[in-house]
């Protein structure tokens, strides 16, 4: 399994933001970050069906979101395995929030079966546009630069988000 994922895929058609509409494709792409997948591997972590699963995945390749890098011949069949097909995606801002809502619900979703929650923090916190700009710098910093632990590591999510609430 040798095919890389590109380093980035900006979000533009109507097809691919169809696709981000729904949080189980979010967490489809969360768990293909990493390694490539079968959809039976798949629906054992992320604790659904492997019809619910390869509908899912069906839909991300019809977007160009996913694609398969291998297949193997196992007991009459083929398997797949399945990857993402960017390390990241990239939006626009106004396509960015219209992603919120499903994105926010597949991080619940992976919430409700970690394993383990290190911190899990919501904060009002009244900060002048300067300070909430420095924080985001900081922490998208901290994000970016942090390095993959590599193979047979646990995985962890991360969430960061600075936004402004309505007064």
């Amino acid at each position: 399994m040798t095919d890389e994922m590109d380093p980035e895929l900006k979000v533009a058609s109507a097809e691919q933001f169809k696709a981000l509409g729904h949080p189980m494709r979010h967490r489809l792409l969360f768990a293909l970050g990493q390694e490539p997948a079968t959809i039976s591997q798949l629906a054992v972590s992320l604790n659904t069906r492997k019809g619910n699963v390869a509908h899912h995945l069906g839909v991300l390749r019809e977007a160009g979101m996913v694609r398969v890098v291998e297949t193997r011949q196992v007991r009459g069949g083929t398997e797949q395995y399945y990857r993402r097909s960017a390390r990241m995606l990239t939006f626009s801002p106004e396509a960015e929030r219209a992603t919120v809502g499903p994105t926010l619900q597949a991080v619940a979703g992976e919430l409700e079966n970690a394993t383990e929650t290190l911190l899990l923090k919501l904060r009002n916190q009244r900060l002048t546009k300067s300070q909430a700009e420095a924080l985001s710098a900081r922490l998208e910093s901290l994000i970016d630069e942090l390095p993959d632990a590599g193979p047979g590591e646990s995985r962890y999510g991360i969430v960061a988000t600075v936004y402004q609430t309505p007064s």
